[in-house]
């Protein structure tokens, strides 16, 4: 008869992979400010830091009606699910109005062909401080690493199966 093998503990550098380094995340979206420590100054004092973007990312604004017609689901554990698995980058959730759109965090440079308004330069965001709960905005899909973005062409392949928004007539 075999002897019984304790099974072998995984390796930290696995565990480190699985779990994202939340202090280097936040210091890597600090540094979008241009006073960093103001940064994190506004997570200490209100959850979110407005971070100006067109630096070290864009996002895309998405309704929450799209993604969850991509997603098939408004389940929130099931949404951050299939968003981590189809776009492998950073997901925000603006949690102040109703509709609670999505902006999903990209690379500066990269092309956008979508209906969604792409906010880029010029424009500011409120972005929770990693690993923390707001009030004002959550974060769906947290960075996996520093500097880790969501590509565009998955975006759109992912919203390219969600049924198209109804068209709202505006009445005189």
């Amino acid at each position: 008869m075999g002897e019984a093998v304790a099974p072998e503990p995984v390796p930290r550098s696995i565990e480190r992979e699985q779990s994202p380094d939340r202090g280097a995340i936040a210091d890597w979206l600090a540094r979008a400010h241009p006073v960093p420590r103001q940064a994190v100054s506004e997570w200490s004092n209100h959850g979110v830091a407005l971070l100006p973007l067109g630096r070290r990312f864009d996002a895309i604004r998405v309704p929450s009606e799209r993604v969850h017609a991509a997603v098939g689901s408004d389940v929130p554990e099931t949404v951050a699910a299939a968003l981590a698995e189809w776009l492998h980058g950073p997901v925000i959730r603006d949690l102040r109005s109703g509709p609670s759109p999505y902006y999903v965090l990209v690379a500066p440079d990269s092309r956008w062909q979508g209906d969604e308004e792409r906010l880029g330069t010029g424009s500011h965001l409120g972005v929770p401080r990693p690993g923390r709960v707001s009030m004002l905005a959550c974060w769906v899909v947290l960075p996996p690493f520093p500097g880790s973005l969501c590509a565009t062409a998955r975006l759109r392949a992912l919203l390219d199966i969600a049924e198209p928004l109804p068209l709202r007539t505006v009445q005189p």
